[in-house]
């Protein structure tokens, strides 16, 4: 049951980021481009995914426990460090000079085009870099 709650979670969230056209790269560079061609649809976009998560909380949050599972899986850190800097900074970066983020070029690798499929394999490239690194830092012997 899990399974298919994730898959119509992901057909719905795919069917949203189709029909608003933010699947299209060229739609989300031009919200960034405020003195040019600018399209405020991302902010809109952007605007209703948060109402709509902030009312879904509060609904959820009040049944007490989620459907299929007994409790609640949420972060406990609350600290904001280095790596969730560089992490943040790099996506954002990417997003503004590409036009793709990761839940947008899901349902874009449908189209038949390679540059979806390219900067999907530069982010699973990423992630292992990432996850290389991390690994290599918590092994590196402290010095001092």
């Amino acid at each position: 049951m899990r399974n298919i709650a994730a898959l119509a979670t992901g057909l719905v969230f795919g069917l949203g980021m189709t029909v608003s056209g933010m699947i299209n790269p060229a739609k989300v560079l031009n919200f960034f481009d405020i003195a040019g061609a600018w399209d405020p649809s991302l902010a809109l976009v952007m605007g209703s995914a948060l109402i709509t998560t902030a009312i879904g909380y509060r609904i959820v949050f009040a049944k007490g426990a989620p459907l299929l599972t007994g409790r609640f899986e949420l972060p406990t850190r609350k600290d904001i460090d280095m790596p969730l800097v560089a992490g943040s900074a790099v996506y954002g970066l990417g997003w503004g000079l590409i036009g793709y983020c990761p839940g947008g070029v899901v349902p874009a690798l449908g189209l038949g085009r390679p540059e979806p499929w390219i900067f999907t394999a530069a982010l699973v490239a990423g992630m292992a870099a990432a996850r290389f690194a991390r690994t290599r830092m918590v092994a590196a012997p402290a010095r001092g």
